[in-house]
């Protein structure tokens, strides 16, 4: 039946690098959308940092958030979620007191105290742009551990590549590894990183497994285009994969497909390629099928 669900991420792959939706983007998301082909937005962001990139597209939109943890409408109603247990959280918390000043914990909550910092430093030139798009829901909690009142989506670590790398090792080799997953996103140019730790089995490629499940889609019918580490379980997933040219190394020479970078509209030209094309091709030859000119001889 040729492609039936498109993943999209969010940052590097739909965003350029000014971090703007290109028209040629937009436009290929819409005509998908307008063809009978659902588009998720699959993205390490949380929901209400990821909709106002959704918003700029006028059409009906499934909202992957938090790489993974979180299924959504655009409208904003929850399809499934997956929460990391706050015995975990604070285990994480406890085992990593050097990595402190990056670290934050996200909750799923309406607006304010979504996101909460031990401490802040708002000028940051890595983080102060993040900072300040979210302020009305950021707060702050020392020690970090006394706002695990609830269960939250997730433990989140941030700063330069090298220090996240360290992170990360710290927590590949605490005990309990089983007890969470590890979400790794670097962006090497601006010597930035982010590790979230997530409840276990989350991912972006399982939470697509489990949106196509929900649709009744089959793994063939599923297309997802990335450009990150985190991206690497979904595109495995995808019976189509297709990777940005501006990817990280690791995820070329897989043998995906690859299209051009984010500066250049790359996800316009995979969906015109891998999904538009084939249904435009199919098309095509129903009408003339209908018209006479061609069928069974």
């Amino acid at each position: 039946m040729g492609v039936r669900l498109i993943a999209i991420d969010i940052d590097g792959t739909l965003l350029d690098s000014r971090y703007e939706v290109p028209e040629a983007n937009r436009k290929a998301i819409v005509e998908t959308v307008e063809r009978g082909i659902e588009v998720a937005l699959v993205t390490g962001r949380r929901f209400d940092f990821a909709l106002p990139i959704a918003q700029q597209i006028p059409c009906e939109l499934t909202m992957v958030v938090n790489n993974g943890a979180v299924i959504k409408s655009k409208a904003g109603a929850t399809l499934h979620r997956h929460l990391l247990p706050r015995t975990v959280a604070r285990r994480v918390l406890e085992a990593t007191p050097q990595f402190r000043d990056g670290a934050a914990v996200v909750f799923d909550r309406p607006s304010e105290n979504q996101i909460v910092y031990e401490q802040i430093e708002w000028e940051d030139p890595r983080r102060k742009s993040y900072f300040h798009r979210n302020r009305e829901y950021i707060s702050q909690c020392a020690p970090l551990e006394e706002s695990l009142t609830e269960d939250p989506i997730q433990v989140m670590y941030s700063g330069p590549v090298s220090r996240m790398r360290s992170v990360e090792a710290v927590l590949r080799r605490l005990d309990g590894r089983g007890e969470y997953a590890l979400a790794v996103t670097e962006y090497e140019q601006r010597d930035f990183g982010l590790v979230d730790v997530l409840h276990p089995g989350c991912s972006k490629g399982a939470a697509l497994r489990e949106l196509a499940g929900m649709r009744g889609y089959a793994q063939e019918d599923v297309m997802a285009i990335g450009d990150n580490l985190n991206d690497t379980e979904m595109l495995e997933f995808a019976g189509v994969p297709v990777v940005m040219a501006n990817s990280v190394a690791g995820l070329k020479g897989m043998g995906w497909h690859e299209t051009g970078s984010n500066d250049e509209a790359g996800v316009a030209t995979a969906i015109e390629e891998y999904a538009l094309g084939e249904s435009k091709r199919k098309s095509e030859i129903g009408s003339r099928r209908n018209e006479g000119g061609e069928g069974p001889q």
